[in-house]
């Protein structure tokens, strides 16, 4: 399968909101790729020249496959999207998709890896990552988000719709300062449904007026768009607004369906880990 045998299209034609069969037969065509640039036109970011690199880590924990003797077999998996490629997964068709290997037989995990590499790097366009783990042997340890926390400031709210003018700096200069919220939900962009999140920002340069970026947070509220599309926004709208030399933005946010997506975007570090919070 190829990039030319997936169907792409606008959200509002993926499959979210609409009533689906269950499939448990192996099934890659399921997969519904959106392009990214539909969302990054609209914030002005130049697909040719982005303004940062980044990933979308996908955590899923309702992946199973039989063996070749019929056994079930079970793993969490993460998987690894490139924020440089051309399209991100419509969230329902993955998880339809990952539904489809629930009856299929496969010689080994390591054919499982190697078939969800092909497909998924095929459908976003770029190289995809895949990871499993096993039930049983380790434990899934939570941590505590990386910077101070903004949540307890004692603000007055009444914007509710992402309103970028609330983000103010200070006459003052920060080396390095890092914040966290767990004040971050948004609305799926076709269904409307609610997608809790914690966010932690990272940057250099002026000062970031804390009770204004707590509101700005805040302001995603009742704002519909996919989580990739959250985070690239703040990103943008921190970078015109506040001009840091160096910013880092990464969400986490709370599983639906055996799914959970933390996209993370920078302009100067390759790599941002966090350990999973008690919400995941």
């Amino acid at each position: 399968m190829t990039s030319s045998d997936l169907k792409k299209g606008t959200a509002n034609s993926s499959l979210l909101g609409r009533e689906t069969p269950y499939c448990n037969i192996y099934s890659p065509d399921l997969l519904f790729p959106i392009p990214r640039q539909e969302k990054r036109f609209e914030l002005g970011i130049d697909e040719q020249a982005l303004p940062f690199n980044g990933l979308d880590i996908w955590t899923a924990f309702e992946v199973s496959w039989l063996n070749p003797k019929g056994r079930p077999e079970v793993r969490i998996a993460d998987f690894a999207f490139q924020a440089t490629s051309a399209n991100l997964i419509e969230s329902k068709s993955f998880k339809l998709y990952l539904n489809s290997f629930n009856g299929s037989r496969f010689a080994s995990e390591e054919e499982v890896i190697e078939v969800m590499e092909k497909d998924l790097s095929a459908a976003s366009g770029e190289a995809v990552t895949v990871d499993f783990r096993k039930l049983g042997g380790h434990e899934l340890l939570f941590g505590d988000l990386p910077g101070e926390n903004l949540d307890d400031l004692d603000i007055e709210v009444s914007d509710y719709t992402v309103k970028p003018s609330l983000l103010k700096v200070e006459d003052e200069l920060v080396e390095l300062e890092e914040v966290n919220s767990h004040l971050l939900k948004s609305n799926c962009l076709v269904t409307s449904q609610p997608d809790w999140g914690s966010i932690v920002i990272r940057y250099s340069g002026q000062r970031i007026n804390r009770e204004g970026l707590l509101k700005y947070i805040i302001s995603f509220r009742e704002h519909n768009e996919f989580h990739e599309q959250c985070v690239e926004r703040v990103f943008s709208d921190i970078m015109q607004r506040c001009a840091p030399t160096e910013l880092t933005v990464y969400a986490r946010y709370v599983r639906r369906g055996g799914l959970d997506i933390n996209p993370y975007r920078s302009n100067f570090e390759d790599e941002f880990d966090i350990s999973r919070t008690l919400r995941q």
